[in-house]
């Protein structure tokens, strides 16, 4: 099963189809530079995707549910999404407190010498301007939908995803793989391994909230599947694509807790 969508294009007729394939790709392409790869995220009871009133607001959205932050497709959150990661990199954003009005600030080199800086609040690790320092675990991912159409996605883990995160990375490094004919054990290149991305709801003594949960599917079957993982994950490596700005984004909501923080 591949990703479950709550909205599905409408059939299109066998004329129009056929004419579509007679132009495809005309005028859609563009220089990879100018574009940027989606954020998959958590609706949260906040979140202004679930409100009317908003212009965020996507229509038939719900608690839990994952969406993309570009398209605002939403994936039911029970049923989740199959996902093939392709590439890691962790980050030092910053924001300025929720409490302050929030809002992304810009990243934080991993050499600058601030990151030596920063003061425990709570749970939340301070900058010496005041604004929250965040780490975010980014999976550059390819959905995988269940007509084998496949969507370039970057799920970034905050906050207590992170220990998610860490289990996923643990769970990823721990497979082994036996070669049908030489009997050689090797571990399998990240990007050969399918995965399903749900949600479930988590809490602590600061609040409840949901959080991803990542479960192994297998190896990837198809070789043009693989192949294609495999050119996504050289293209991140190359710089020749990014993610999409993070402008927008608030500060992870709950707060840790002092024991989780992850510095």
């Amino acid at each position: 099963m591949g990703a479950v969508a709550k909205k599905k294009n409408a059939e299109l007729s066998t004329d129009v189809m056929d004419d579509i394939m007679g132009f495809a790709g005309e005028g859609a392409t563009f220089d990879s530079s100018e574009m940027q790869i989606p954020f998959v995220r958590i609706l949260q009871a906040m979140s202004p995707q679930l409100k009317k009133r908003e212009a965020e607001y996507i229509e038939g959205s719900e608690e839990g549910d994952l969406f993309n932050n570009v398209t605002m497709e939403l994936f039911v959150g029970e049923e989740g999404i199959n996902i093939l990661p392709c590439y890691q990199t962790t980050k030092y954003l910053e924001f300025v407190p929720r409490e302050q009005g929030g809002g992304y600030q810009g990243e934080i080199s991993i050499s600058d010498p601030v990151l030596q800086q920063t003061k425990r609040d709570g749970g939340k690790e301070i900058l010496p301007n005041g604004n929250e320092l965040v780490k975010s675990d980014q999976h550059f991912c390819l959905i995988v939908g269940e007509d084998g159409i496949t969507q370039p996605v970057v799920v970034d883990m905050k906050s207590t995803q992170l220990k998610v995160s860490r289990q996923w990375k643990t769970k990823i490094a721990m497979q082994k793989i036996k070669h049908p004919k030489t009997g050689q054990m090797i571990l399998p290149p990240l990007f050969a391994t399918q995965w399903k991305l749900t949600t479930v709801q988590d809490s602590n003594d600061r609040g409840s909230w949901f959080n991803y949960k990542v479960d192994k599917v297998g190896l990837v079957q198809d070789r043009d599947l693989l192949l294609e993982a495999k050119a996504f994950r050289d293209s991140i490596a190359a710089g020749e694509v990014k993610a999409a700005s993070e402008e927008g984004a608030s500060t992870p909501t709950p707060p840790l807790k002092d024991d989780e923080i992850p510095f």
